[in-house]
């Protein structure tokens, strides 16, 4: 039951992460941090398909964690969600054709080493 939760809050978190980067690279960067600007950005977010779905998984990811809290201790939950950041890093690369350096993949690499070292 722990690793198939591990798994949902992995993929909700992922799932949720490329899409509020695909809906914020589409939206462009925010220069303007006046009241009134940030009030319209909001708006936008508010009606933005892939934003109203990613904090859908968003919610899903935060309710297996709750419940992945209550079948197991929190020194084992944080770490083994961290497989995200793997999962992560190559659909950043590959969907949203983002640049991944060397160091990047190494990163990568050893969270993955630390999620396995938590299986054992």
């Amino acid at each position: 039951m722990r690793w198939l939760l591990v798994a949902v809050i992995a993929a909700a978190t992922t799932v949720s992460d490329l899409l509020q980067a695909a809906a914020m690279k589409r939206h462009g960067e925010i220069c303007d941090f006046r009241p009134g600007a940030l009030g319209r950005l909001l708006g936008m977010l508010v009606r933005n398909r892939l934003i109203i779905a990613s904090v859908v998984a968003m919610a899903v990811s935060f309710f297996a964690f709750l419940a992945l809290l209550s079948v197991a201790d929190l020194s084992f939950a944080v770490p083994a969600t961290a497989g995200s950041y793997v999962i992560e890093t190559v659909l950043a690369k590959y969907i949203l054709k983002e640049p991944v350096n060397w160091l990047r993949w190494a990163g990568a690499s050893l969270v993955a080493c630390g999620v396995a070292l938590l299986s054992l």
